[in-house]
């Protein structure tokens, strides 16, 4: 733990959202929060502190400041960090990833579609960093224990998601709220009749092995965490939509993005992409082996 949480300054309102959830999250760690803003045209920073009228980095100051005001407003007693840095942001932030337990960045909202408009820097970070990414638009509640603490996980089973796991129950202990625990599911080809109908039987069937499943990556969580509350669903439809549509009433939704060290280069897939494009609330992407 670097008990850390850095969140991206860019003086936009979905910023100032991501702010204030950071700080949040920071208090609910324990952790400082570090102000990062970066630029590659940001002019050396003299000493002593210039005045307005002299001062070359004026506009990234005032950012900076009224970044920090907020928190300090709402957050009178947390530590608070706050850096201007000479660098293209990717490799900034990139490099701010490395050093924070959290990385924390704003989203355009497209208005009532309610969509993720990432850009192409925040579809880089959430793709290339190691370490766990939170994206939160500016109509979003802005404090993590918004929506009585529920957090929500997705999950897949294809594989180990340790870390994974590991995020999202310490994230429900936190908050003291429940964990949501969610594996969509597409039936499998013997569940359908040759007429293009479902069998009920075999359905079932499919459904309670992807029960069991469930909880046997669930059951050694639930030990380690015995007052977290685990609510476990198995929804049996496209992955994708089947968490998108049990992520109504969630306050952080979290899913994992699996690295895949053979591949030309690192990517997200299908399932991520709706998550972090729809979902109503916060979303964290943790990447996992």
């Amino acid at each position: 733990m670097k008990d850390v949480i850095t969140a991206g300054v860019d003086g936009t309102p979905e910023s100032l959202s991501a702010i204030l959830w950071a700080a949040e999250e920071a208090r609910l760690r324990r952790a400082r929060l570090r102000l990062l803003h970066a630029w590659v045209l940001l002019a050396p920073e003299p000493t002593p502190h210039p005045t307005a009228e002299q001062d070359q980095n004026y506009w990234p100051h005032r950012m900076m400041d009224e970044a920090a005001t907020a928190v300090r407003t709402r957050f009178p007693d947390l530590p608070v960090d706050e850096t201007l840095v000479s660098k293209d942001p990717l490799e900034a932030l990139q490099e701010a990833a490395e050093q924070s337990d959290l990385l924390v960045l704003g989203s355009r909202d497209l208005g009532p579609v309610s969509r993720y408009a990432l850009g192409e820097l925040g579809m880089q970070l959430v793709a290339h960093t190691a370490f766990p990414t939170v994206l939160v638009r500016a109509r979003q509640d802005t404090t993590a224990t918004g929506r009585a603490g529920e957090v929500m996980v997705g999950l897949s089973l294809h594989g180990p998601c340790e870390t994974l796991l590991a995020f999202a129950f310490d994230s429900a202990a936190r908050r003291g709220g429940t964990l949501r625990a969610v594996h969509g599911r597409h039936l499998p080809a013997y569940a359908y009749n040759r007429g293009g109908g479902v069998e009920p039987i075999a359905a079932e069937e499919a459904a309670q092995d992807a029960r069991q499943e469930l909880a046997a990556a669930l059951q050694p969580w639930r030990e380690k965490y015995p007052d977290v509350r685990v609510d476990d669903r198995v929804v049996m439809e496209s992955p994708a939509p089947a968490l998108l549509h049990s992520a109504a009433d969630a306050g952080l939704f979290i899913v994992g993005r699996r690295r895949r060290h053979r591949l030309p280069g690192p990517r997200i897939g299908h399932v991520v992409q709706a998550v972090v494009h729809h979902a109503p609330c916060p979303v964290a992407v943790v990447p996992h082996e």
